[in-house]
């Protein structure tokens, strides 16, 4: 695409079109964008349109395509082609940092995010004067141009905080560190004079205070992994400053909105956090410091109001005092009773409080609030800052703290009793006081795993959050009905099983509850009950004791589904899964209600698929109803065909990229249940599976492969007697697989299933072929993913065609090629084979080398005998651990972090396919048929191959050896 007037204008139009509505004009529009952005000059081009439109929409939309464009493309992926030519790299580089700088915030936002994601992947290396060419931008004393620095060097330091510690990481900060901080610390001190030179300027404070917020974060950044020498030096300067910010009040910087944090509240948290950091990792260099910051943290909470603008600051402070109440140094500063009682009294209590913005967010923010609440997200919640520090506070006044509270929790239960529907916000905090006070370390998986022993948890269960339960309106006080379910939930494991029983049938009567929180916790709390494990490793609670609630289960499960709000609940559809997986049979009279809900739910949200766990754990639980009836009625495969046909013809016919991989891998469970020959159904679509652009999506190559393996299980002959055509496109696929470092197994899953399963003669003129592409890959590169893979295939080709056929293609291809494979790949990799079934083909190919292969006894093969080596390498693979040391050099791409939103691949446990064993009918005991096989061999040259042995194989092999020959019963002559 040329950089013209005419292009751009085509353009335009385009990206107008994508803002459209109407999906009829919206999708061609996203596809003409998708057809043409692997063309050279797009990215420019988009770029020309954010500097030079003068729509300010297009703008904005030319930013947000040039970002996406960059997240997809950006990264070189190995072995695959390079998305974006050089040229287009380098200009884009060139132009971007002064465009970003120059736009409006609203652009400023986007081009800093794709310079970050740039930055992620050339920075330092393949960008080294980005950096100068930021801080040299710190001298314009322009502030909409230093915040947007800020920005960037903030969105390209922040991963600074969760990467491992590495050399290559370390080297990188240290650049960073030698070229930034120093203009960084000059750019705080700078700002803070502007500060007070400023004071009664409100706009300019607001710039000023922007670029504080952005400074501190940085700090916390640069700060995060160890404390650098430069900052360490400049400790007074920064800490002073950060005092004196913590406790500066400026009216100008008050707001009116009492639920969006102002700038004030906001630098006031990250310094908090700033503090909070170095009082865990830096205690020894930071105690100068740390009674000041005690000080004004603790005035801070005193007196900062209860509204939700000043959650973040009320949080990130309380984060603080509980990550300072924790350390061994500290210990003495909250010793005092007094200090303990206030702190409980002024901060703990007050925090806990149910306010009106929650009550808000429960009736209609349910989603939010069911994320923050259940799902942990919700570090920067008030309760959860004051949960954490009543459990910081037991670390060392456990039986102080929780008497002082014990005192609260009664008093807060009799308010409630003397007036409930008055007083229930006083329960619900003496509830979450209690959880707090008991739980000690908690898991997702497991709930509470440790809990204080001064609170008796079945005693509070059965006399306060039971009856909440048992009571006869599930609508009533949903609130106190949610901390009940949960508590149930945390405490799972405290609470001996048959409380967990009697609770199962209120829970199934929850689901009806109206507010979206109650009927998802008790969705969430029965598929968490479900997956406790008991003794011998079998679920806690068992089918047979859930008989009797079987049928109102699963009505309960489906109606909560046709709930408003809940029509794609996630825990409601991991409940059903779950209910399936544990129930197995007993569900079965209620398979075809449940199959055409489940096929009703899959044609609705794959008009649009928007919540990835829901669509996941609907097919898991499709799956489940297929495994589970045809494993009692193995002819019913045919109904669900019937059933689910319609749909995922639809869902291929309309490309829903995000269904495909799913699909695929339903489709291949049910070819698997057939036992006869494939359905007419099936062979119409198999074509179709082979066409490259369903080989170019990621996602779809693991499914694909063994849906191919399933027509080729099931229907081989049919395949090569209808569709002979076919072959070579099923070749070309694996010769694809086989190029890729990242898929190249998936290939040889497929060749596998090709050699073991096509009749011989159809694939007779291919083989030759298929033996050099192997050989190219491992001369071009040779990974030990790939030798493991090559040495099954081998073995389990000479299974099948023989070890004369086996070494006549070798030495085909080359003279001796044969022993160069032998000495160069089987004998010295053998032992990096992983998995039993793959040890077992390697072994029995092996033995077939050794005593099936006449040139191994007649011609020059013999000097080598391979076999001695060979012999000594099939004994080790028997008895020496496997190697799975793999060379410095290699480094696999997981397939799952392949770049951009192409639909990752997620496997569906349920759609397991069973572990094949190929030589399973053949051989059961690989070292009895080693025996037996070189039993063979001897009565068929006798003398030689025990002289062979005895003289030239080592003691322990010899040992191990004659320990297979007497399992056998046989003997060497």
């Amino acid at each position: 695409m040329e950089l013209s007037d005419a292009n751009l204008q085509t353009l335009t139009e385009y990206l107008k079109k994508t803002l459209d509505p109407d999906p009829a004009i919206r999708r061609p529009a996203e596809k003409f964008l998708e057809s043409v952005e692997g063309s050279q000059n797009y990215p420019l081009l988009l770029l020309t349109l954010l500097e030079k439109s003068q729509e300010n929409v297009i703008k904005v939309c030319a930013s947000v395509t040039f970002k996406n464009y960059i997240k997809r493309n950006w990264r070189i992926v190995e072995d695959e082609p390079n998305k974006i030519c050089e040229s287009d790299r380098i200009a884009i580089k060139a132009n971007i940092v002064p465009l970003m700088l120059s736009s409006p915030e609203q652009i400023q936002k986007q081009l800093s995010d794709a310079i970050s994601i740039i930055g992620r992947e050339d920075f330092p290396q393949k960008w080294p004067d980005l950096l100068t060419e930021m801080v040299n931008r710190f001298q314009s004393g322009d502030f909409h141009v230093i915040n947007g620095v800020l920005r960037t060097a903030h969105s390209l330091f922040k991963r600074y905080r969760h990467e491992f510690k590495s050399n290559e990481l370390w080297t990188e900060i240290k650049l960073v560190l030698d070229a930034f901080a120093l203009p960084l610390t000059n750019l705080f001190k700078a700002t803070i004079e502007l500060c007070s030179t400023h004071a009664n300027d409100a706009s300019a404070l607001k710039v000023l205070f922007s670029s504080l917020i952005l400074i501190a974060k940085l700090f916390y950044s640069l700060n995060f992994q160890d404390l650098p020498e430069f900052f360490e030096d400049n400790m007074e300067t920064w800490m002073t400053n950060f005092h004196s910010l913590l406790t500066l009040d400026n009216k100008l910087l008050q707001t009116d909105d009492e639920e969006e944090a102002g700038l004030l509240e906001l630098l006031k948290s990250q310094i908090c956090d700033n503090a909070a950091l170095y009082a865990q990792k830096y205690d020894e260099e930071f105690q100068p410091y740390l009674p000041r910051f005690v000080t004004a943290i603790w005035n801070l909470l005193v007196t900062t109001g209860q509204e939700v603008k000043y959650d973040l600051l009320v949080s990130n402070a309380i984060q603080f005092l509980a990550s300072v109440c924790e350390r061994p140094h500290y210990k003495h500063l909250f010793e005092d009773q007094n200090t303990l009682t206030s702190i409980c009294e002024k901060v703990i209590v007050p925090n806990m409080e149910f306010r009106a913005a929650d009550e808000e967010a429960f009736e209609d923010n349910s989603e939010e609030y069911i994320r923050r609440d259940l799902e942990g997200s919700d570090i920067d919640t008030r309760r959860r800052a004051a949960c954490d520090l009543v459990r910081g506070l037991c670390k060392f006044f456990e039986g102080p703290v929780t008497g002082i509270f014990s005192g609260y929790v009664n008093s807060m239960l009799q308010e409630y009793a003397k007036n409930p529907s008055v007083n229930w916000k006083h329960k619900d905090a003496a509830i979450y006081l209690v959880t707090s006070l008991a739980s000690k370390a908690q898991t997702q998986k497991h709930g509470i795993t440790q809990a204080n022993e001064l609170v008796n948890l079945t005693e509070f269960f059965v006399n306060h959050i039971q009856p909440d339960l048992k009571s006869a309106t599930v609508n009533e006080f949903p609130v106190l009905k949610a901390d009940g379910i949960k508590y149930i939930m945390i405490f799972r494991n405290q609470v001996p099983k048959e409380q967990l029983l009697v609770s199962i049938p209120l829970l199934i009567n929850h689901l009806q509850a109206e507010s979206i929180v109650v009927h998802t916790y008790a969705a969430h709390a029965l598929e968490r009950l479900f997956t406790m494990r008991g003794t011998n490793n079998t679920t806690l609670i068992t089918a047979a004791e859930m008989a009797p609630f079987v049928e109102v289960l699963l009505t309960n499960l489906f109606k909560a589904l046709t709930l408003p709000g809940s029509s794609e609940n996630e825990y409601i559809m991991k409940a059903i899964m779950r209910s399936f997986s544990l129930l197995q049979e007993s569900i079965i009279p209620y398979i075809p209600s449940v199959i055409t809900q489940l096929t009703q739910k899959l044609l609705a949200v794959s008009k649009n698929p928007s919540k990835p766990h829901f669509n996941h754990y609907m097919f898991e639980s499709i799956c489940l109803s297929i495994r589970i009836t045809c494993k009692a009625n193995p002819e019913a495969v045919g109904s669900f065909e019937e059933a689910l046909f319609l749909v995922f013809t639809e869902i291929l016919q309309n490309d829903v990229q995000e269904f495909i991989p799913y699909v695929f891998q339903v489709m291949s469970l049910l070819l698997e249940m057939h036992k006869n020959e494939i359905p007419s159904s099936y062979m119409a679509l198999f074509p179709h599976l082979l066409q490259p652009v369903l080989w170019e999506r990621t996602g779809n190559i693991p499914p694909l492969v063994r849906l191919l393996q399933a027509f080729l299980e099931r229907g081989a002959s049919t395949i090569a007697s209808a569709a002979a055509d076919k072959i070579p496109g099923l070749l070309g696929v694996f010769q694809k697989l086989i190029a890729s470092k990242a898929n190249d197994h998936q290939g040889f899953y497929l060749l596998n299933s090709i050699i073991e399963h096509m009749p011989p003669e159809s694939v007779d003129q291919y083989r030759k072929q298929i033996f050099i592409l192997l050989f190219q890959r491992l001369q071009n590169s040779k990974t030990t993913k790939f030798i493991k893979s090559f040495l099954v295939f081998i073995n389990l080709y000479c299974i099948r065609y023989g070890a004369l056929a086996l070494q006549e293609i070798f030495d085909s291809i080359q003279p001796k090629m044969f022993g160069m494979v032998l000495e160069k790949i089987i004998i010295p990799e053998i032992q990096k084979v992983s998995g039993q079934v793959e040890k077992k083909i390697c072994a029995v190919g092996i033995t077939k080398i050794l005593t099936e292969c006449p040139p191994m006894m007649d011609t020059e093969y013999t000097k080598l005998w391979y076999v001695i080596p060979l012999l000594q390498a099939l004994i080790g693979l028997f008895e020496l651990p496997e190697d799975d040391t793999i060379p410095d050099e290699e480094h696999f791409i997981d397939i799952e972090d392949t770049p951009g939103y192409q639909t990752a691949f997620s496997q569906l446990a349920f759609a397991g396919k069973k572990e094949h064993d190929p030589v399973g009918q053949m051989v059961n005991n690989p070292r009895i048929h080693l025996a037996q096989s070189l039993h063979k061999l001897s009565t068929a040259c006798p003398g030689r191959v025990l002289s062979m042995l005895s003289t030239s194989l080592n003691a322990e092999a010899l040992q191990y050896l004659q320990g297979y020959l007497q399992a056998a019963s046989v003997s060497l002559l």
